[in-house]
């Protein structure tokens, strides 16, 4: 697709004698959030470091602007690192004209959009404070602020939301979709799936170094996620055994959750529930994409390749 901003195929990667990354590819394109989700050490970071040319994959290609290995221009590139890193005796104004200066973006420019964000961010004021003085929610504002001040064509977020509180969550929230619909390809990794869920168009899914699922949210979803059924009532489990059509059931207290098989028909399904059920509220839905991660973490249930239309036991 000519809208293809960033293009990572079949990379692979082996520290010492341990292979991390297994024919990884994936496509990244203009104006989309894409999540890089996995369980720890499945080879996210990796994958990341490789794209930011802080390593390079055995074998395998990273293609950005036309460019490969060395040649990418990382000026183009917004990176936002899991591990933060301002120095923590300079000025949080300084900070952020050095970084954008690093990246040969105008200085004039830099200040104003870094006053521009400092006020936005509810950060108005703070342009001449250190940033040891700030708070951890402070600093990642500002750890933001310095990787989209050059104004990037690919963002890479790292666990953007770490230390933030709902109120800011929110903040970034909007932002980060705003400068995808102004046409930033944006890597967002993130252990926070109901963000992630709000918030992604697309999704990678990696386990063990290589791809379990790929595909629009809506894909993962509709291949993926069964039905799940949620009753309030006071019940007896044995009533809730009579139900067909279920694979498994968690109970606590007066709230059932039926777990369905794939591929039910939901309107039929609700039409053999059994009459004596005493039902206060129902509600059905897919299952979330929390649970599904944690289906891949534990190994459980199956996956999905949207890419290539296989799904896999």
């Amino acid at each position: 697709m000519n809208d293809v901003m960033l293009s990572v195929k079949n990379i692979n990667k082996t520290f010492k004698t341990k292979q991390v990354l297994h024919d990884v590819s994936f496509d990244v394109h203009k104006g989309e959030i894409m999540a890089i989700l996995g369980p720890n050490g499945a080879g996210k970071s990796t994958t990341i470091r490789n794209i930011m040319g802080i390593m390079y994959p055995d074998d395998g290609s990273i293609i950005f602007h036309n460019s490969a290995g060395a040649q990418i221009p990382r000026n183009k590139i917004g990176y936002l690192p899991e591990e933060r890193g301002l120095y923590k005796n300079v000025k949080v104004m300084d900070i952020l004209l050095y970084l954008a200066d690093l990246k040969d973006y105008p200085l004039d420019r830099a200040k104003e959009r870094a006053l521009l964000y400092l006020k936005k961010f509810d950060l108005e004021g703070k342009e001449n404070v250190a940033v040891e003085e700030l708070s951890k929610g402070m600093s990642q504002k500002v750890q933001f602020i310095a990787s989209i001040i050059h104004e990037p064509e690919l963002l890479i977020l790292d666990e953007p939301f770490s230390g933030l509180d709902p109120v800011s969550q929110d903040v970034f929230k909007q932002e980060i979709r705003a400068i995808a619909d102004a046409g930033t390809a944006i890597l967002l990794s993130s252990h926070q799936m109901n963000l992630v869920e709000e918030m992604c168009d697309r999704l990678f899914l990696m386990n063990q170094g290589q791809r379990v699922i790929y595909g629009t949210l809506d894909e993962v979803k509709t291949a993926y996620a069964n039905f799940k059924c949620t009753i309030h009532g006071t019940n007896e489990r044995s009533l809730y055994e009579q139900i067909d059509h279920v694979e498994r059931m968690e109970i606590l207290d007066d709230v059932a959750t039926l777990y369905l098989e794939k591929n039910v028909h939901v309107s039929s399904w609700l039409r053999q529930l059994p009459e004596t059920l005493d039902i206060r509220e129902l509600v059905i839905d897919r299952i979330s994409l929390h649970e599904i991660f944690i289906d891949i973490a534990t190994n459980k249930g199956q996956t999905i390749d949207s890419e290539e239309g296989d799904i896999h036991a």
